[in-house]
């Protein structure tokens, strides 16, 4: 029986393996790629994808794109335009075709959106809408802050972050809309109209995370920004990355490159707000401090201008011997005077001795006797209502005058006076010195007051 050779030639890839490995060597060595050319073959189906080639003078590259990647393109190609893709080269390996999966299409050249861009961005300017002088005040510290965007995008996370880290006290309120696509102009106008109905936020952002001119351009219509324009609301517009730039962007009150920066621009930096608390409540203390210690010493400067009413009545009385020493003094000089004068004409009479001059003389002597008389009672009148005067006015300053009102001196079984319910304890002895008489107790409760 004979041996049969054995096989030497190299493995044979099947087909499937070939395109398979074809397809991943093109995958890797193109991640993405911007072709320009013109389009040719274009087909629609019922799945809404779309399906052409791509060719120049020379050659020509199959293209697809997709339904999910179409839905962006607001006007719809034609046979013969001049397009720029950008796309992923790829074989589709059932007929091993390679083509490019396109992810954005655009006119070539400066391209139709960015022809509407620049027409109404030169429109509006020229009508004033970007002019600062128009633009409203974004309030330092915001009471309400209203977000417009879509609820499950990433720049409502991000605003939200950011707000929760810096100031978690401002309430938000999401006003919900669509960033992208066709419906979306007409909801951001909506919502815009909603929120200032609201009238809760005192400061709006509007925008939306990064992606293409396509992506963004529902921020560049006329009718989102007039809205904008038109808000009693501050605006901030926070559209896409620091590079891109919206219509929205010139109309708002405030630019801010991300949305991340809008929140960080008009929400306060709370550690900020605690660091001037802290230094605000410093302040306080040591200026009430001052003021204690001011008051202290006020306080101390009446206490002791505050005269003892006791010296006060010693200085009365004093006053008082004094002026009746002046008044005993003054009536002794008198009469002394008026004895002397009497002496002198006596003297005078008895030298003459005629009958009519010692009755003349007689008569004078008692004239002057009774003008003594009533000049010593006058006298001793008004001396006395002085006195009277003095000793009324001693009366009202007097302690017993005090307790002839109803009040009490309360002296404890050593004779000190009690001034504080603290300075007895139950069960002891106390003398109450009223206005006439006084009274003896014995201490059952004691209500102190706190001082």
């Amino acid at each position: 029986m004979s041996t049969p050779y054995p096989d030497t030639r190299p493995r044979a890839l099947t087909v499937s393996e070939l395109n398979h490995q074809a397809r991943h060597l093109l995958e890797s060595s193109f991640m993405q790629v911007w072709v320009e050319g013109e389009l040719s073959g274009f087909s629609r189906p019922s799945s809404g994808h779309w399906y052409f080639s791509l060719k120049d003078q020379k050659c020509q590259i199959r293209c697809a794109m997709f339904r999910g990647a179409n839905q962006r393109i607001r006007a719809i190609p034609r046979e013969g335009d001049q397009i720029r893709i950008r796309g992923k080269v790829t074989l589709y390996e059932n007929r091993g075709d390679f083509q490019i999966i396109v992810e954005h299409l655009e006119p070539a050249g400066l391209g139709a959106l960015q022809q509407a861009f620049e027409a109404l961005k030169v429109r509006l300017q020229a009508e004033g809408l970007f002019d600062p002088t128009v633009k409203k005040p974004i309030p330092a510290t915001p009471k309400h802050i209203g977000v417009i965007t879509s609820p499950t995008g990433a720049a409502i996370h991000d605003i939200l972050t950011v707000l929760q880290r810096r100031c978690p006290a401002i309430p938000v309120t999401l006003y919900p809309t669509s960033v992208q696509g066709q419906a979306a102009t007409s909801e951001i106008v909506q919502a815009i109209a909603r929120a200032q109905r609201h009238g809760v936020a005192d400061v709006l952002i509007i925008g939306r995370g990064g992606g293409s001119l396509e992506d963004l351009w529902c921020f560049n219509e006329e009718a989102v920004a007039r809205a904008i324009a038109g808000c009693t609301i501050p605006t901030v517009s926070a559209v896409g990355h620091e590079v891109d730039v919206t219509i929205a962007d010139f109309v708002a009150d405030l630019r801010a490159p991300t949305p991340s920066a809008a929140a960080e621009k008009i929400s306060p930096d709370q550690q900020d707000w605690l660091r001037r608390l802290r230094e605000q409540q410093s302040r306080l203390s040591q200026s009430a401090t001052r003021l204690l210690k001011r008051l202290e010493n006020q306080l101390g400067h009446l206490s002791a201008r505050l005269r003892d009413p006791r010296r006060e009545l010693q200085e009365k009385a004093q006053r008082m011997d004094e002026l009746e020493l002046r008044l005993h003094k003054a009536i002794r000089e008198r009469l002394g005077q008026q004895s002397q004068k009497t002496g002198h004409l006596l003297q005078r009479m008895n030298a003459q001795s005629p009958q009519r001059t010692l009755k003349a003389a007689v008569e004078q002597t008692a004239a002057l006797q009774q003008r003594l008389n009533l000049a010593t009672r006058h006298l001793l009148r008004q001396h006395q209502d002085r006195l009277q005067h003095v000793a009324q006015t001693l009366n009202v300053v007097s302690p017993l005058a005090t307790l002839g009102r109803g009040y009490a001196i309360v002296r404890d079984e050593q004779g000190q006076i009690i001034r504080k319910a603290a300075d007895v304890q139950q069960g002891s002895r106390i003398t109450a010195r009223l206005g006439q008489g006084s009274v003896s107790a014995q201490v059952t409760e004691i209500n102190s007051l706190p001082e």
